[in-house]
């Protein structure tokens, strides 16, 4: 079953009913050189466990299939259950679990489905929640080694921005913070149907496994990280002492330490300037 022709998949979603959710960010890959390469690419390979973020109609959850040991697959919509039933029929390594992936138990699915294996995410993610789904991947804790996720292009282009620059963000420090970025490949936007508006790119974040902050140091990093980029057009001192009720006081304290100036604004610091601004100020505030 050819789940890339336009002609296979119109017939399959007619004879099933199904229509495309707007608010769900349903668009499905239709170009047959991009699941194989994200499959390729993205650790789907023996000895792996393979966790799918929403399956679409089954074209990256074949591919996956095809070279992984176990596949299971996240996807928020009942009504594709019974076109998954159709298009992943021959495999019998694949398991779908209904749910919304930022609720569900991820550490359960690993540790009952995935015993023995090492463990690997790809998904071609709704723009609308991409940040969430990332950062909610990254924070959790679990063993993970690699995260391959196909992301609207500029969102790309932030996650691999250096920490430091104008083009950083609140994510960028999360993915830089757990591990390595990099972009994998770019994906046309006609390369979908329906066809979005926007361009996509492929990228895989590599996790190192280390925690360079105490869980509780790293809440409070976090914390700052992201108060100051969501306010980023104001200085450090600003943000936090608005969203974190810090004394700029003591905010200017902790820059001096990291030679940044009083004025300075959070893309302007580098990861280790973060992480010791960070943990600087926490030790002045709980003094």
């Amino acid at each position: 079953m050819n789940l890339t022709n336009i002609g296979t998949v119109k017939d399959i979603l007619s004879r099933h009913g199904f229509s495309f959710s707007k608010g769900l960010g349903q668009n499905f890959i239709i170009n047959p050189d991009i699941c194989p390469k994200i499959a390729e690419m993205g650790n789907a390979a023996e000895g792996y466990g393979v966790i799918e973020i929403g399956t679409g109609i089954g074209v990256l959850t074949a591919e996956l299939a095809k070279r992984a040991d176990k596949v299971c697959a996240v996807e928020i919509d009942s009504r594709l259950l019974p076109v998954l039933a159709e298009t992943l029929e021959e495999f019998d390594n694949v398991k779908i679990f209904n749910e919304d992936v930022m609720k569900c138990d991820l550490s359960k699915i690993i540790r009952e489905e995935f015993s023995g294996l090492r463990t690997a995410v790809c998904a071609n993610l709704p723009y609308y929640i991409t940040s969430p789904i990332i950062m909610m991947l990254l924070e959790s804790r679990l063993p993970i080694d690699s995260i391959t996720v196909m992301v609207q292009k500029e969102a790309a282009q932030r996650l691999c921005a250096k920490v430091g620059s104008r083009e950083s963000g609140a994510i960028t420090v999360g993915v830089n913070y757990y591990g390595t970025v990099k972009t994998l490949f770019q994906v046309s936007r006609g390369s979908f149907m329906p066809s979005p508006n926007v361009d996509s790119a492929v990228i895989r974040i590599d996790l190192h496994g280390e925690h360079r902050l105490p869980e509780e140091d790293e809440k409070f990093f976090f914390r700052v990280v992201k108060s100051g980029f969501s306010q980023r057009r104001k200085t450090i001192s600003n943000a936090l002492s608005s969203l974190m009720g810090i004394s700029k006081e003591d905010v200017y304290t902790a820059l001096e330490n990291v030679g940044m100036p009083k004025t300075a604004r959070i893309e302007q610091l580098d990861m280790e300037q973060l992480i010791k601004f960070s943990t600087e100020l926490k030790a002045i505030v709980e003094k």
